[in-house]
């Protein structure tokens, strides 16, 4: 009888747990849900404060989500915060590298930019969005030589992809590597006919081959 007793306290406590586990992952639900509507509806800071309120530190899915709805509501630095802490929950994940990032570069602060965007290439290699976004940060510093780098590597990946062909192609151009420009120009057309900055780079090309 005594056995018997024990083995029901044992079920009930259990059931007891069973029970209120799932009643804190419908409350988790429900306030990801009133996040999403809240968001939806511009209302950027009543989404945090759905989140807030069943906040763990230890969560990878409320510090991710709470990053990307800080960035929204322009606070960045508590952006980069709710990031760092999805990061080191899940280091080997890009997706929190790839939210980071908005924060920084809304900061200007282009160095963590870098830096992540080289870290998600160690744990991707062929990434190519890391490697376009690393080109065009390098274009825009007219660090022309690590751009072609980046930008030869994601052409390599998607040999006809019109934003890789014609960012290689003003690459060589500023370079100096007119023929190849022209090259990579065409079959940027070729993708997409109606495309100006490959047409620009072409007229561009012309007007250099009559001067000289």
């Amino acid at each position: 009888m005594k056995r018997f007793r024990q083995a029901i306290l044992s079920a009930v406590v259990i059931l007891t747990g069973l029970t209120a586990k799932t009643q804190s992952f419908d409350i988790q639900v429900k306030a990801f849900q009133e996040s999403y509507l809240n968001e939806a509806s511009g209302d950027y800071s009543k989404a945090i404060e759905n989140l807030r309120s069943i906040y763990q530190e230890s969560s990878y899915e409320i510090n991710l989500r709470l990053g990307y709805l800080s960035y929204l509501n322009g606070s960045f630095s508590e952006s980069m915060a709710y990031y760092n802490k999805s990061i080191n929950l899940m280091p080997y994940g890009i997706e929190a590298r790839f939210g980071y990032v908005l924060p920084a570069a809304a900061m200007g602060n282009y160095s963590l930019v870098i830096s992540q965007y080289e870290k998600i290439l160690e744990i991707t290699p062929n990434n190519s969005v890391a490697m376009h976004r690393l080109g065009l940060i390098y274009y825009g510093r007219k660090d022309y030589l690590t751009a072609e780098k980046y930008f030869e590597k994601v052409l390599n990946l998607y040999p006809f992809d019109y934003d890789a062909l014609t960012m290689l192609a003003w690459s060589k151009f500023q370079l100096g590597k007119t023929r190849e420009a022209k090259i990579l120009f065409n079959k940027a057309l070729l993708n997409t006919p109606s495309g100006s900055s490959a047409s620009e780079g072409l007229d561009l090309l012309s007007v250099k081959e009559t001067e000289e």
